[in-house]
């Protein structure tokens, strides 16, 4: 599985964190989140895959506290991993980002998750803005179709 982000810390112990992530886009516009903390960046909404909970089932759930967005026809593009302290949860993590094309459905609500925002952006500002190489690389690849 192809690697992304920073080095490895030698000697420190990593704990496996999966998750699932959307590349998600409408009329050529492509909807991403903006995390306000621990570290202000824009990312391709989702995140962690809860204990019992399948990656398509964490997707829905992750989007829409992310966004207010539900989705649909959410199709599979491939898995990243990067290795990263994660400050919020005071953890050394080796993140396994799944990663799914998507096109958001119904605005639902503001976002309900503390501190996130959504937004609508073009395809180049997302390639701009995203803080994640892995996020950029699979938004990449979707924009590279799109042409």
């Amino acid at each position: 599985m192809r690697r992304f982000g920073e080095r490895l810390v030698r000697g420190q112990h990593y704990r496996p964190r999966p998750g699932a992530y959307a590349v998600l886009v409408r009329g050529g516009q492509f909807l991403i989140t903006h995390q306000a903390e621990p570290t202000p960046e824009f990312q391709l909404p989702g995140g962690g895959i809860d204990p019992g909970e399948g990656p398509l089932t964490a997707l829905h759930r992750e989007v829409f506290e992310e966004t207010g967005w539900s989705i649909t026809a959410a199709r599979r593009l491939g898995a990243y991993r990067r290795f990263t302290y994660m400050p919020e949860y005071d953890r050394w993590a080796e993140k396994i980002c799944h990663i799914y094309l998507a096109r958001p459905a119904l605005r639902l609500s503001p976002p309900s998750e503390a501190g996130h925002e959504a937004c609508w952006v073009t395809g180049a500002d997302a390639m701009r803005l995203l803080a994640n190489a892995g996020d950029r690389h699979f938004l990449g690849l979707i924009l590279r179709q799109l042409r």
